[in-house]
């Protein structure tokens, strides 16, 4: 015998339209992207349009639909990741153009390499960083082995206290022509971290330790680092090590083999 069902009203299109805004909200809801804010109002807008009655049936048709096919769910919410991502993949490429000129160097920046080179690559880091300090060694070899590259250096201490003690010691030490050494010696200890560490490195390769110590406290120095956090949050930076080559971000720990093919890539450009 065949199974009846009630017959159900054929919806109208407005109440498809609030349906689809419905399931909009609900997938919204399960994720915590940046268009939940954006859509929110709009949503309740609609519904605000709706009697109660048309408002229990749109939540009875979306209720069903996703009983009998709950892809609907993960599909919207995989489509708004992705049209997230696209976004703000499209918003890091027009900052990248708009801060062209302070991705070349400024004042204050550390080059490493051939300053003429014909290749620049910028890196952002943290100098408590883990994976920025087991990087060094590679940037190191990279520029040895190419004499054409220029490093620009953005110091970004983001990973705390201990950061920004470090980052103003290396950026005070290049006030002494000293940014390597001090970079080298302080990223490659695992002594605890603190002023007695810096002035015992310091004093080491041959820094002017109570200049350094004055130095670090100065405007030259906070300006140039509150410089570069601003510049990696308006880049849409996430994480460091960050490199930066041409129109390109490389985002982690990349290994030389890496690096040297964005190199020859940017030469080709």
């Amino acid at each position: 015998m065949p199974e009846f069902r009630h017959p159900v009203p054929h919806p109208s299109r407005r109440t498809w339209r609030l349906a689809r805004h419905l399931l909009l909200g609900l997938s919204l809801a399960a994720t915590s992207l940046p268009a939940r804010a954006q859509t929110a109002p709009q949503t309740a807008m609609v519904t605000g349009s709706f009697s109660p009655e048309q408002r229990a049936e749109i939540v009875a048709i979306v209720r069903q639909a996703l009983k009998t096919d709950p892809s609907i769910l993960t599909d919207a919410i995989t489509t708004l990741r992705a049209s997230a991502q696209q976004k703000d993949d499209a918003d890091a490429g027009a900052a990248l153009q708009a801060n062209r000129g302070a991705l070349t160097g400024q004042t204050g920046d550390a080059i490493l390499g051939n300053p003429a080179g014909n290749v620049t690559l910028v890196e952002f880091y943290d100098p408590r960083c883990p994976y920025c300090r087991k990087v060094l060694p590679t940037l190191d070899t990279l520029i040895g082995s190419d004499r054409q590259v220029r490093v620009v250096e953005k110091l970004i201490p983001i990973l705390g206290p201990n950061s920004v003690i470090d980052a103003e010691a290396i950026q005070a030490a290049a006030l002494q022509g000293k940014y390597k050494p001090l970079q080298q010696a302080l990223m490659g200890d695992s002594g605890a971290p603190g002023l007695d560490r810096i002035r015992t490195l310091a004093s080491a390769v041959g820094i002017d330790v109570p200049r350094l110590l004055q130095d670090m406290k100065s405007p030259a120095v906070s300006s140039v680092l509150n410089r570069n956090v601003e510049l990696a949050r308006t880049l849409h930076l996430t994480g460091t090590p960050t490199f930066i080559i041409g129109d390109q971000t490389i985002p982690g720990a990349v290994e030389l083999a890496d690096l040297r093919q964005a190199v020859a890539a940017q030469r080709a450009h």
